[in-house]
């Protein structure tokens, strides 16, 4: 830096975020120095950066962090590296994409947080402002990178924001901020449960309107003047009963039956009064949200029906990294017969003992697989241990029968195996009829 007068600027992380902040930096403009860091070895030429922005990558370049003017981190980089506390003692400015964003966005915005469903509530909430008419841009830890949303002309933002995002967030003036849920998660990353919780309240800071769950206090906002509730037994939204059905219910106004509702399980009800409340706060018409609910059919790898063949169900549950969404796909799908449950992989350093007596109450087998498949073993009795998910689907795929379910919920992130979730929900889903003809083949 030495002999020039840019405003020096590092990015931290080259993937879709880190690129989302390079791009957002060169269109505006000024006199800046862009350079990005990435500490895995990638080649220059194989990322989407400009040819005039410096790329460092195979670790860290200390010389160009305390150098900077400003650092701009990936949500996957934690701030406690000692790299990044190294730069932070010397005063530079270490925030995220979200943080410009804030700095940026002139319409109002909702942001959903929680260790469960913050996928599902984001996205119908923005599937109730598209049925109102209204130009939203849905996206965050989700889907579309926040700041490359910007570049669009949207009348209101839905993000979708993971505790590392709100880690680096200071300023993001939010219509409603959603706290869903709070469980354990992300342990590898933490120092403890407190400082986990802690990133997740900071969603609430500069909210005009705080929406938390009464079925779990540990989303109770700390001295909001404005705040609301949504829960299954109490709030402002919540069930009621009338003529022996549930019904959505605002503000002691009944709304529209439970049984209108087409996602699965009571975890979804949940969801359902907290996107209503999140929309009643940026106005979105009562029957847009009502038409939305009736109409979405829930996200890709969440609960997710992928095959029904000699009346056994395939269910592609992928999205769920945690314990807390395994939990809540157990208590919302229902079966006659036996459960076959594919759990595993990346367990970020859960302890998973809270699954035994959920299980205790099942008619399941469970299949462990991948890097921490042996932490569930000792949750059963006679537990399926293997490697790949794959061999787990094989076995599955052979002992099933009609009434059966397959289920691949694993509690665990799946980077020791698969590129994400996805590509993991996609590989369950595409091997399901490869497993099931395999049966055939065996028996004929």
């Amino acid at each position: 830096m030495t002999g020039t007068t840019k405003n020096c600027v590092v990015v931290i992380g080259v993937g879709m975020t880190g690129l989302s902040v390079v791009n957002y930096l060169l269109r505006k403009g000024g006199d800046i120095d862009i350079k990005v860091i990435d500490t895995q070895m990638v080649r220059q030429g194989s990322v989407q950066l400009p040819s005039e922005v410096e790329l460092h990558a195979g670790g860290w370049n200390m010389n160009w962090l305390l150098n900077a003017n400003q650092i701009i981190v990936s949500p996957g980089v934690a701030l406690a590296t000692p790299e990044l506390k190294e730069a932070a003692a010397k005063g530079i400015e270490i925030i995220g994409d979200i943080e410009l964003f804030a700095r940026d966005v002139s319409v109002p915005v909702i942001g959903v947080t929680g260790s469960n469903g913050k996928s599902t509530v984001t996205s119908l909430v923005g599937e109730m402002a598209k049925t109102a008419g209204i130009n939203v841009g849905v996206g965050g830890n989700i889907g579309f990178a926040a700041l490359d949303m910007l570049m669009n002309d949207h009348a209101l933002y839905i993000l979708e924001l993971s505790s590392f995002q709100l880690e680096t967030t200071l300023s993001l003036d939010l219509a409603a901020a959603v706290f869903l849920n709070f469980s354990e998660d992300h342990m590898n990353r933490y120092i403890g449960m407190g400082d986990y919780h802690d990133a997740k309240l900071r969603i609430y800071l500069q909210a005009a309107l705080a929406v938390w769950n009464q079925d779990d206090t540990k989303t109770m906002p700390v001295e909001h003047a404005n705040a609301i509730r949504f829960g299954l037994t109490d709030g402002e939204y919540t069930l009621t009963l009338r003529d022996g059905f549930e019904w959505l219910t605002a503000n002691d106004e009944q709304i529209m039956p439970v049984s209108d509702i087409l996602l699965v399980g009571r975890h979804n009800v949940a969801n359902c009064l907290a996107a209503m409340a999140a929309a009643d706060a940026v106005g979105i018409e009562r029957i847009a949200q009502c038409a939305a609910i009736r109409q979405y059919r829930g996200l890709p790898h969440r609960c997710q029906k992928v095959l029904e063949q000699d009346g056994v169900l395939w269910v592609n549950d992928s999205k769920a990294t945690n314990l807390a969404s395994t939990l809540a796909a157990l208590n919302g799908i229902r079966r006659d017969g036996k459960l076959h449950l594919m759990v595993g992989g990346d367990g970020k350093g859960a302890n998973f003992v809270s699954l035994k007596p959920v299980l205790e109450k099942l008619n399941v087998t469970l299949y462990c697989f991948g890097c921490n498949g042996q932490s569930f073993s000792a949750l059963v009795e006679r537990p399926v241990v293997v490697e790949t998910l794959q061999q787990a689907m094989d076995i599955a795929a052979k002992d099933a029968v009609s009434g059966d379910m397959v289920l691949l919920s694993p509690a665990c992130a799946s980077f020791d195996q698969f590129l994400n979730c996805m590509v993991r929900g996609d590989t369950f889903a595409a091997y399901a009829s490869v497993a099931v003809s395999k049966k055939h083949e065996d028996r004929s």
